[in-house]
């Protein structure tokens, strides 16, 4: 391992809070040590240093500060609500096992597909700060109406199958759900702009600012999993054991004082203008080659469009991939016709630099990877639907203590350090002792790894079921306690895969285009969300049939968890098998100076 380098863990539903959290050191680049040193902005496109700034320069050491303070509170606000949801719907709202956890996968599913619209809005129009501002107003008024839905009454929900079940207009399932949705929209905007916000605080010219900053982001991820321990201990025992109105209260009133907080705070801010995004020159790209697609490219690349006069701007070496692309930088005489008469705004729909081609390629060669992790979220979803639904059909004393289950997911994230702990500490190390890897594995390698972890987190949950089963038909309660197994691989896949995917996908990232990229890895914990709720639905179509209860039954015992869990497995190793075959083709980027 690199000195100086920092690691640390961030699991996939706090993945945009983690969006950039090592300082990237890849042999592709060799551009210079300060640039190499600034961390971007996940939300900036280029930014330049000499944007407009709004600045108290007497409290600029102070914001960083109240960033940080704004994040425990946010991430227990969130949680508080997130992990116990599951339990919610099931027991106030008396919805099904299987409606439960569809729901809390297709809500936690929009929760991580907004900060996509989030970084487009903070890029293009409003800016961190205004983004961030708004985005609060929906978070707040979304957390009082989850709040404000646990004291109203509320009605079972088709206890009779084939009954009639009519909801009230204005009910506690509709509020709740409406509120739901507000905070997905509202910590979506915060997610896209907060990480970059707190990080525009620091100044880049200045080198001590620049180890603060590199400090500022592992402060954040500890922030991150304050909430979560704090959410998952003592929120989700007020709810499950004094009320649910009174943890729900709690949650909204962090989310409350954060928001407070935060205006108090608006002097002391550091604030960028917002700039535009790359979607245009990609459009480039795909025009100018169509319109050339009739001509043939030279074999001699070196006879490529490209620009050599701009001073420390790097520049992509050509690669031989998707050669229908390469036409949009064949040189015709009317291109440079163009280019002479400077009709600058049409001549860049007709021809493009080899390194906006290469953007473009980088992308196609990213989709693969990029796809089977949308499988691996889909099965990181089950820590907050069927585990947690696991965790509640078992015996959930340990010693003298009761641990609800979704609690458990507090001891995921002390697995998730752990990890981190033994990656830096013990598994680098044995790789360099046994001559395995000159120094740490790649990015690509540890993504692998995490999947195969992945798939075996799955089967231990199957085995765990399939014990419970057995000593629920003696009339037994399996303890809680055997769900740790479980959770600790879990914990592993998480750190080996999101970890080196954020990585990848900013190192590999064109540096115009480090915003889309890490927006893309975002985009596969929604879609994993979405995947889960899919399964849920084909699993109960070809399971509950003929008066069969399904895998996925109210009743656990009734039904087969074990096999849902087997299922999840198979498609992981089957996604393992896919990724390691894109993943062994896959050509890095070369930056030339």
């Amino acid at each position: 391992m690199d000195a100086g380098e920092i690691i640390v863990a961030q699991p996939s539903p706090r993945l945009y809070k983690s969006l950039t959290f090592r300082r990237i050191a890849t042999k592709e680049r060799t551009v210079p040590q300060d640039e190499e040193m600034k961390i971007r902005s996940p939300r900036f496109q280029d930014e330049s240093l000499t944007a407009p700034f709004i600045l108290d320069k007497k409290a600029r050491s102070k914001a960083p500060t109240v960033v940080l303070g704004f994040e425990c509170l946010e991430s227990t606000a969130f949680n508080g609500i997130a992990t116990n949801l599951v339990v919610y719907l099931e027991t106030l709202l008396h919805g099904s096992n299987l409606a439960s956890a569809s729901n809390v996968t297709t809500w936690f599913g929009t929760s991580y597909l907004t900060p996509v619209f989030g970084a487009i809005i903070a890029d293009t129009f409003w800016g961190n700060y205004n983004t961030i501002l708004v985005s609060l107003v929906f978070y707040l008024l979304g957390m009082m109406l989850v709040t404000f839905s646990a004291f109203l009454p509320t009605t079972a929900l088709c206890t009779v199958v084939g009954s009639s079940c009519q909801q009230p207009l204005l009910g506690a399932q509709t509020i709740a759900f409406l509120g739901l949705y507000l905070v997905a929209f509202g910590s979506g905007g915060v997610r896209a702009a907060l990480l970059p916000f707190g990080a525009d605080q620091f100044d880049d010219d200045n080198t001590a600012d620049r180890e603060r900053k590199m400090s500022f982001f592992s402060w954040f991820y500890i922030c991150v999993d304050f909430g979560m321990i704090v959410s998952g201990l003592f929120i989700v025992w007020i709810q499950q054991n004094v009320s649910w109105g009174l943890g729900f209260g709690i949650a909204t009133a962090c989310i409350a004082l954060a928001f407070g907080g935060f205006v108090l705070a608006t002097p002391m801010y550091k604030r960028r203008m917002p700039t535009g995004t790359p979607i245009k020159s990609l459009a480039q790209v795909v025009v100018a080659a169509c319109r050339k697609a009739r001509l043939r490219v030279p074999a001699d690349t070196t006879l490529l469009y490209e620009v050599h006069d701009k001073i420390n701007q790097s520049k992509i070496a050509h690669t031989d991939q998707f050669g229908f692309l390469d036409k949009a930088a064949v040189v015709m005489e009317s291109d440079l016709e163009e280019e002479s008469n400077d009709v600058a705004a049409d001549a860049s729909w007709r021809i493009c630099t080899v390194t906006q081609v290469e953007e473009l390629k980088i992308l196609l060669r990213l989709l693969p990877i990029w796809a089977t992790s949308i499988v691996l979220s889909a099965a990181y979803a089950q820590l907050n639907t069927t585990f947690v639904q696991q965790g509640a059909a078992m015996n959930m004393q340990i010693m003298s203590f009761t641990i609800p289950p979704a609690s458990m997911v507090s001891f995921e994230v002390l697995c998730v350090l752990a990890w981190v702990l033994m990656y830096s500490s013990v598994i680098v190390p044995m790789l360099n002792s046994l001559s395995l890897a000159n120094g740490e594995p790649s990015q690509l390698q540890r993504m692998g790894a995490g999947r195969l972890l992945m798939a075996f987190a799955m089967a231990v949950a199957a085995l765990v079921e399939m014990m419970r089963l057995d000593a629920a038909g003696r009339g037994e309660s399996l303890s809680i306690a055997w769900q740790m197994p479980q959770y600790f691989a879990l914990a592993g896949a998480e750190v080996f895969c999101y970890i080196a995917q954020l990585e990848f996908f900013y190192s590999e990232a064109p540096e115009s285009m480090k915003s889309m990229c890490t927006s893309l890895a975002l985009l596969t914990v929604a879609l994993g969300s979405y995947m889960s709720s899919f399964i849920y639905a084909v699993v109960n179509a070809f399971t509950a049939v003929d008066g069969r209860p399904g895998w996925i039954s109210d009743n656990l015992n009734e039904g087969h968890l074990d096999y849902f869990f087997w299922v999840m497995a198979a498609l992981c190793t089957l996604n393992f098998v896919v990724y390691s075959a894109f993943a062994r083709t896959y050509r890095v980027k070369l930056v030339v100076s």
